[in-house]
């Protein structure tokens, strides 16, 4: 396994990362948008265990050439060995895989990268900045964190998304993409500095598309001075 794979898997590879093969047993479409497909881990769970936000490396076949995307784990179960995943669906390959995933299919996956340190002291307060691709770790991070207020800024609408979002203590602020993410960063940068700087242990939490998460950490640490360690800031996804 890993052959065939350039550059990518090459380096992945001198990383000391894991493979695993895992079996698709079902898949359903939560919208037209956004589909779930359950898997049977191949040993991927005894092996590595369980954090929050956790994410794998899918390979996918790019007209012949190897393409790799990261995805988070949902409802991970260790003991059952099988978890899901959820795509936002779009155009490329990964979302084409997607749509015609079914039982007895199989994909490549690799583990290297993932990680989460939960924030010390407990945040008092968290800030998230995502989209339907970063929805599940959204979700799993809500629960990682406990009884943490959160503001959520999400980029999209979560009409019939499966957000974990309890109104009583989250509030989810929803902004539509404009402007290959500009918009959002915007919106970020005038919401954002009056909480942040009016709660005492603050964390700030980014994974949009790759651009639009360098301009929100860059903001967030150059000019709102957050120290490294209360931030985790990933590009989940590029814009074509």
């Amino acid at each position: 396994m890993g052959q065939g794979r350039g550059w990518e898997g090459a380096v992945l590879k001198l990383m000391r990362a894991k493979d695993f093969v895992l079996t698709v047993t079902g898949a359903e479409d939560v919208t037209d948008d956004y589909r779930r497909v359950h898997f049977t881990d191949g040993g991927l769970l005894g092996a590595i265990g369980v954090h929050p936000t956790m994410w794998v490396r899918l390979w996918f076949d790019n007209a012949g050439k190897p393409h790799q995307r990261g995805y988070t784990l949902v409802d991970p179960d260790p003991a059952a060995g099988t978890f899901a995943v959820e795509f936002a669906l779009h155009e490329g390959c990964a979302s084409d895989w997607a749509r015609g995933a079914k039982a007895g299919d199989t994909i490549e996956a690799t583990v290297q990268g993932t990680g989460f340190q939960h924030p010390d002291p407990a945040p008092s307060h968290v800030f998230a900045i995502g989209d339907p691709a970063s929805l599940p770790a959204i979700n799993s991070l809500l629960g990682a964190l406990g009884s943490a207020p959160a503001t959520i800024w999400f980029e999209g609408s979560l009409d019939g998304l499966p957000c974990a979002a309890d109104p009583a203590l989250h509030e989810v602020r929803e902004v539509p993409r404009k402007d290959d993410g500009d918009h959002l960063v915007r919106q970020v940068r005038t919401d954002l500095p009056a909480p942040l700087r009016a709660t005492p242990d603050p964390y700030v939490w980014i994974a949009c598309d790759a651009r639009t998460t360098r301009a929100l950490s860059s903001f967030v640490r150059k000019e709102l001075h957050l120290p490294k360690q209360r931030m985790h800031a990933l590009g989940y996804w590029r814009a074509s």
